[in-house]
């Protein structure tokens, strides 16, 4: 019997997204079907490059089509992504990015931007475009993270307005205000002077087409906070803790500021960073000196997601010391897994977001 495309469509129609829950044919994720005898071949289209469902997607596919159309079909599935946005054409504020992440904290210490920048890095090389916005003014770390300290960014004019072209390194596009400021003097400036300063970096800059802006946000629920979401719609926020219950005491403040009924921001979910630390000659080996899965309680608590818990090793501080963040190294590192792990949840969070969740709004903040 010659096998047709109704039937290979019928046959896909039984495979489910596990995150978005309807099938691939629905979800228009089937293109480029073609049958020659045997042989079938289509396109599987995912919502993010960073899926961490994929192989298995894959895999559900073929047993489909084997299992109701022709067990000795020989099939053979093109994986491709199409990132998913809730961005509308109307959107004219960073027009070709297609995601914004705010990565935020409570309090300082965390590791927030170490998150922030191998969180840009794991999605980078999971094939996504990825831009990263320091916007850390007072303490900002781009710089020294990707050996950048002495960098500047190009500039040029047009219609009246002055574009930042970012630095590129690791195919992640890169501004800071550290590219701006000696490094070696403190920077004192008032709330409004800081916030222009971000909506310059948000709004001058030549971002072009990205699936992901990274946002590095200063510590705490201040002046940068609402003037990133009074300038941009955020698609999600991810807060960065520790287990321990101070700081997890800050990030709820982080949570209830972002989720309040006048912002109204998405929390993608819960990063639980220094969640244990493992000496290298004893890798095996886990001391929970924070405290043990605080961050995994509290998500559990406000009913979010826990994004993934971060060990604190060496090779952290050695690489963003050096320039070359820890997510650089290949997958047999567990923190550069980790991070891995970390950047596909942030991704299919998005893709769920974006699936369920209505537009973010630019904030209107009344006094």
């Amino acid at each position: 019997m010659e096998i047709n495309k109704d039937q290979i469509i019928n046959a896909l129609k039984t495979v489910h997204d596990p995150d978005l829950h309807r099938d691939v044919v629905t979800l228009g994720m089937i293109e480029d079907i073609e049958i020659e005898g045997k042989k079938i071949s289509f396109k599987l289209v995912l919502t993010t490059p960073a899926c961490p469902m994929k192989e298995k997607m894959k895999n559900d596919c073929i047993k489909a089509i084997q299992g109701r159309v022709d067990p000795y079909a020989e099939v053979h599935v093109e994986l491709s992504s199409r990132t998913t946005t809730r961005r509308g054409p109307d959107d004219t504020m960073l027009r070709g990015v297609k995601n914004i992440i705010a990565v935020v904290s409570g309090k300082g210490g965390v590791g927030k931007s170490t998150v922030s920048a191998n969180l840009a890095v794991a999605l980078s090389q999971l094939g996504a475009k990825v831009g990263l916005l320091d916007a850390d003014i007072y303490g900002p770390s781009v710089p020294l993270m990707f050996d950048l300290v002495d960098a500047r960014p190009s500039a040029r004019e047009e219609n009246g307005r002055t574009i930042l072209e970012p630095i590129e390194k690791y195919g992640i596009k890169l501004l800071s205000i550290g590219f701006f400021v000696d490094p070696n003097k403190a920077l004192v400036w008032r709330g409004p002077m800081a916030s222009n300063y971000l909506t310059q970096m948000l709004t001058g800059g030549d971002w072009g087409e990205l699936d992901y802006l990274v946002i590095d946000m200063p510590p705490g629920t201040g002046d940068i906070q609402l003037t990133l979401v009074q300038t941009v719609p955020v698609t999600g926020a991810a807060i960065v803790t520790t287990p321990q219950e101070v700081a997890l005491a800050d990030a709820r403040k982080a949570y209830n500021m972002f989720t309040t009924e006048s912002i109204k921001v998405p929390v993608l979910g819960l990063v639980e960073n220094m969640a244990w630390f493992t000496p290298a000659e004893l890798p095996e080996n886990k001391y929970y000196i924070f405290g043990k899965e605080g961050g995994k309680r509290f998500a559990e608590e406000i009913g979010v997601p826990l994004l993934g818990q971060i060990p604190l090793v060496q090779s952290i501080c050695e690489s963003g010391d050096s320039g070359s963040p820890v997510a650089l190294l290949d997958g047999s590192s567990p923190v550069s897994l980790a991070f891995r792990q970390l950047a596909e949840s942030v991704a299919q969070q998005i893709a769920i977001r974006n699936a369920t969740i209505d537009p973010t709004q630019v904030v209107e903040i009344k006094s």
